[in-house]
């Protein structure tokens, strides 16, 4: 059933809005750093065949860290990156503090682990912005100063070169 029509149910809400996740700057730490205990204790499974041996050809699994990443804090936290980007405008300097700070040491594990080899150092390096960026632009023309003169002037301009005319079509053939 729809609501009436004109009615005022509205101005009966007490807030509007979603509630903060955190309400001071240590919770929100807490979290942080309950984050990255989980990524520390929970590693990535990655699946390898045995090269040799007795064992050649059977898939063993190996663990391999995972990567902070400020998508994984936002699943783990419960909301979603424009959240955290919202609150991070809008929160005062103590919370502006914590969130540069967790953005530090993410930036910072995914840097240290591509550098040791533990991730794929170009999917980081993009993630970062590292990459190298080459931006092409603009238009090429090609100018061909022939295509301006007449039969006559090309003719001047190949004598005056050393070049017959008569035969220059036949020289550039062969």
């Amino acid at each position: 059933m729809a609501a009436p029509r004109k009615n005022q149910f509205w101005k009966l809400r007490s807030k509007h809005g979603r509630d903060t996740l955190f309400t001071t700057p240590d919770l929100l730490w807490e979290a942080a750093c309950e984050y990255f205990e989980w990524c520390d204790k929970k590693p990535w499974n990655k699946n390898e065949a045995v090269k040799s041996g007795d064992k050649s050809g059977t898939i063993i699994k190996i663990p391999t860290q995972r990567p902070y990443s400020l998508s994984g804090l936002c699943l783990y936290l419960g909301c979603n990156q424009a959240y955290f980007y919202q609150f991070e405008e809008r929160c005062g300097e103590d919370f502006s503090y914590i969130i540069t700070r967790i953005k530090e040491i993410i930036e910072t594990q995914q840097f240290e682990g591509a550098v040791v080899g533990a991730f794929n150092a170009n999917i980081i390096a993009r993630k970062l912005g590292l990459a190298d960026k080459k931006e092409l632009g603009g238009s090429m023309e090609i100018y061909n100063k022939f295509d301006s003169m007449s039969e006559n002037e090309i003719d001047e301009y190949l004598k005056s070169n050393g070049i017959d005319p008569d035969n220059f079509a036949s020289e550039s053939q062969e």
